[in-house]
């Protein structure tokens, strides 16, 4: 492909305002010879390992959030839209989005990943994932009503299903979650009850291998295992699900456990867009691409993050946040060396290791042969989650929450916002609650407007509310 003129700036589209196509517009911004467009369905950057504290109730949503805009306010070369996108005209080098087609030179796909139910797609009204702001505030007040109704609750068998919580899936994810959980009842909210003894809440994680953290060491694994049950944490593994409903968890062998929050961290599956494509997918659905992270035929096209499969020796690369963010930097040098009239290099991972965090002083890490647990892991994890952090005020407002809830026990974040805003408001009756299956009580009916006097206008407006 021979370099633009500088009359003519390359047109570079990148899809998603993740790890990837964040890292890959900001080595692009200000630069040269490049027009950049970064489109994501949102307006903001989640830092999605911190999304589990705002579930738990230890952060606020706009602590681990960025608005994308604000990132690239005076570089005049980067745009950003709030779209999305449904698809690629790879001949005619067109981005197809809700809002029409966007024309590129390059186009870089950084869409992320999604929750997989593995064909069971109406376990998630019963089981939600967490992969973004809106699901992480769900569970936050799913978890919080749980516990509210549990402490009016009379009958002890809907009681205990209740304080019952269930965690499907035993990595990262599912292992901070049951953690937190841990945490909040046995610490958090042992003294804020007066009829229930949060201390007694069941929490199990259910994990369909032989372990917990798979892809860490084994030793670290039993490390977290032993960690977990110190927190009250039940850890069931070589237990699959077999049903998920409104009752509870099915599970293989025809046993049953009623609980009513359940949280899915089972698996995740590349987005819907793949296989709009046209192009060869592994058995995962993910895109297989070449070792500069370009598609086959199309060089001009880069796929990176978690719905690239980048072949790696026997395993492609893991679908984490190091991979997609090296991977973003490394297509925009690559964009920028092409400018310059140089070849493409490959892409060469750079394994920085991996960690987890099973609660307050626990964690693990490994990192090669160094492997550890405890609290400098935790303090280990702590630094490194700070400084990957978007923004200064976001950073120092994470230090301080933490400070707090490390010193006082606390959580400052436990508000329970609910999603139907009109629903107080209006006669309409109220969804029906998963935790609390009933239902809140029928509101009562508003009462019928005084008739207008005869002198006053139809078309008059009606008076603000007092």
């Amino acid at each position: 492909m021979s370099p633009p003129t500088p009359a003519q700036p390359r047109r570079v589209v990148i899809v998603g305002g993740g790890f990837g196509g964040l890292l890959c517009a900001i080595k692009l911004a200000g630069q040269r010879g490049v027009d950049v467009t970064l489109i994501d369905r949102r307006n903001h950057h989640l830092f999605q390992p911190l999304l589990y504290q705002v579930a738990m109730a230890g952060l606020s949503p706009a602590e681990i959030a960025y608005p994308i805009r604000t990132i690239f306010s005076g570089k005049k070369n980067v745009q950003v839209l709030l779209g999305r996108a449904v698809g690629v005209d790879l001949a005619g080098k067109k981005l197809r989005t809700d809002d029409g087609e966007i024309p590129y030179d390059n186009l870089i796909l950084a869409c992320g990943a999604r929750h997989s139910y593995f064909g069971n797609n109406a376990w998630e009204l019963y089981a939600p994932g967490l992969k973004s702001l809106e699901e992480a505030t769900e569970i936050r007040r799913r978890v919080l009503t749980a516990f509210e109704l549990a402490e009016k609750e009379k009958d002890p068998t809907r009681q205990h299903k209740l304080l019952t919580f269930v965690v499907v899936g035993g990595g990262p994810t599912g292992v901070e979650l049951a953690g937190a959980l841990g945490e909040i009842s046995r610490f958090t909210l042992s003294k804020d009850f007066r009829h229930i003894d949060p201390r007694r809440t069941r929490v199990i994680l259910i994990e369909a291998g032989p372990r917990i953290l798979p892809t860490f060491d084994a030793g670290l694994a039993q490390r977290a295992t032993t960690d977990l049950e110190s927190l009250g944490v039940t850890v069931w593994t070589s237990t699959k699900v077999t049903n998920i409903d409104v009752e509870g968890v099915g599970l293989d062998g025809g046993e049953s456990l009623q609980a009513s929050t359940i949280l899915w961290a089972a698996g995740v599956a590349p987005p819907a867009i793949n296989k709009e494509l046209g192009v060869p997918l592994d058995r995962g659905g993910r895109v297989i691409v070449e070792l500069d992270c370009s598609l086959k035929d199309h060089p001009e096209v880069f796929v990176i993050g978690d719905m690239a499969h980048f072949p790696n020796g026997e395993r492609p690369l893991p679908g984490l946040a190091p991979v997609a963010m090296q991977q973003g930097r490394h297509v925009g040098r690559l964009i920028l060396d092409e400018l310059k009239g140089k070849p493409r290099p490959q892409f060469k991972y750079v394994d920085k290791g991996q960690m987890a965090t099973i609660g307050r002083r626990r964690a693990i890490v490994e990192f090669g042969r160094l492997k550890f647990a405890g609290f400098f892991a935790w303090l280990a994890w702590l630094f490194i989650h700070v400084l990957y952090l978007i923004g200064f005020k976001n950073r120092l407002e994470v230090i301080l929450n933490w400070s707090w809830n490390y010193f006082a026990f606390s959580r400052g974040a436990r508000l329970i916002v609910g999603k139907d805003w009109r629903t107080a408001s209006t006669n309409s009756p109220a969804p029906r609650d998963v935790v609390n299956p009933e239902g809140p009580p029928p509101a009562a009916p508003a009462p019928a407007p005084a008739a207008a006097p005869a002198s006053a206008p139809a078309s008059a407006p009606a008076s603000p509310p007092a």
